[in-house]
């Protein structure tokens, strides 16, 4: 649902008729009333508001909808470009008390959502261009008071790349870009050859996204002189954005359709 709302709905103005949508997730393979559970859930979370068009019933995005889908964006998109050496790095480290646990446990796990690697004790590690995100994601939580957040560059005397394999799980990142060539690689070279039917197009659209969002979410997105140099995201990327070349315009299409009153 929240892959439709950033790929299809915030393309289409931001709005989606209810009918419609419904009926194209469906074609997605969901069913209706989980889809219409889904719309209610993400209504009371303030992520959408009910808006008639045209006599269409339907919901747009809120602001805040839309402040998180680009957020998630900036984590998304960071395997196409690895960050630069020279930038330094992000620190992150945090001293929340027994008392305020649950909160802790969610700073992790946010940290972890946003690529961050477990360098030490309550110590955090990423690019430094993700500085404003970890400290959104401090202020979310209301521990400013409990977290610092340092920038700079690398001066010991442990090999960097052994540090940052040790941080991250990168051998497993590395085999889920591999995984996701293997199983769309044909289709990527087929898409390329003929344009695919609207119809046939969408779901399988939806379905590329849904599985390719949730890689870079794990991808702290390094600088490529700290990675093996058979680091497979490269290719991965690649394989991907030809698979957007080739389905982005005709599922759009196919969701235009179900987006006029008609």
């Amino acid at each position: 649902m929240v892959t439709f709302l950033g790929a299809v709905v915030r393309p289409m103005g931001s709005w989606m008729p209810i009918a419609g949508a419904v009926d194209l997730l469906v074609q997605a393979g969901l069913d209706a009333p989980s889809v219409r559970t889904a719309v209610h859930r993400l209504k009371g979370n303030g992520w959408l508001e009910s808006e008639a068009r045209d006599g269409a019933r339907g919901y747009a995005l809120t602001a805040a909808a839309l402040e998180t889908l680009a957020a998630g964006d900036e984590v998304i998109w960071h395997a196409r470009t690895p960050a630069v050496l020279d930038d330094g790095w992000c620190i992150v480290h945090f001293g929340v008390p027994e008392s305020m646990r649950s909160k802790r446990q969610q700073l992790r796990a946010h940290l972890t959502h946003l690529g961050f690697g477990n360098v030490g004790t309550a110590l955090w590690i990423a690019p430094a261009r993700m500085r404003d995100a970890a400290q959104r994601a401090v202020a979310e939580l209301d521990l400013e008071a409990h977290t610092a957040v340092f920038v700079g560059d690398y001066h010991g005397t442990q090999d960097l790349t052994g540090l940052l394999y040790d941080s991250w799980d990168l051998a497993g990142i590395d085999r889920s870009y591999r995984d996701f060539v293997s199983a769309h690689e044909k289709l990527a070279t087929s898409v390329e050859r003929e344009r695919p039917a609207p119809a046939q197009a969408f779901p399988t659209y939806l379905a590329i996204l849904d599985q390719w969002r949730r890689l870079p979410f794990r991808d702290p997105g390094l600088p490529a002189e700290v990675l093996a140099p058979d680091w497979a995201a490269p290719r991965a990327v690649s394989v991907f954005e030809r698979l957007v070349a080739g389905l982005e315009a005709p599922a759009l299409d196919h969701a235009r359709a179900h987006w006029s009153p008609a």
